[in-house]
């Protein structure tokens, strides 16, 4: 049975920041179980076209009224334009706020975390973000939670700062369990280094 990942878009949404997941999650490649996984991408409403920061034309698959946490392995809510503004992609945060009462995993990044923390989803777990003052100007009350670290992982949520695309990637595909430890590492060292004596030990790894 094919597990599907939901990756929230609107316009302005930034591109780079979840496609290391994306592209692993639908690259059976290296996988534990090969083709196990399926990115669909959701928006505010369906069939409405959104343009990424970097210009990519995206028409959603779904639309967020259409998502069930049940119908999910995770959703990946990524930065943007926006997040900052009273009352931005409220459905969306309200969604992973759904998402995260079920125990399904959501994974943000970048302006996402200032969603969720306007929102007080942060404000009793560990995280993180693009830094602390980023945060704090949206005035919620999880600073004593805050850490100044590329990724946190707390039970089903992953926050991840924007300048970490790669980190969050790995700790998607950790939580998912989508590749053995040993071809996970060796994955992350691949494009870490940019050494291809890793992409070696990618394979053996995914051999074995």
């Amino acid at each position: 049975m094919r597990s599907t990942v939901h990756l929230y878009v609107f316009d302005g949404f930034a591109d780079w920041e979840p496609a290391f997941a994306t592209a692993g999650l639908n690259n059976p490649d290296f996988q534990r179980e090969p083709g196990r996984f399926e990115v669909r991408t959701v928006g505010a409403q369906r069939d409405t076209v959104v343009q990424s920061m970097g210009g990519l034309t995206v028409v959603p698959d779904l639309g967020l009224d259409q998502l069930r946490p049940a119908d999910s392995a995770m959703l990946i809510v990524p930065g943007g334009r926006g997040w900052e503004a009273d009352g931005a992609h409220v459905w969306a945060v309200n969604k992973a706020a759904d998402f995260l009462d079920q125990g399904a995993p959501v994974a943000a990044i970048c302006g996402a975390t200032a969603g969720l923390a306007k929102a007080g989803l942060l404000d009793d777990r560990p995280h993180t973000s693009n830094a602390a003052a980023y945060l704090n100007g949206t005035g919620y009350d999880g600073t004593d939670w805050y850490r100044d670290e590329p990724v946190v992982v707390d039970g089903n949520l992953i926050t991840a700062g924007g300048m970490a695309p790669l980190e969050f990637a790995r700790e998607i595909f950790r939580l998912l369990e989508v590749y053995d430890d040993d071809a996970l590492d060796a994955w992350y060292q691949l494009y870490k280094t940019g050494q291809s004596v890793w992409f070696a030990r990618l394979r053996e790894a995914a051999a074995a």
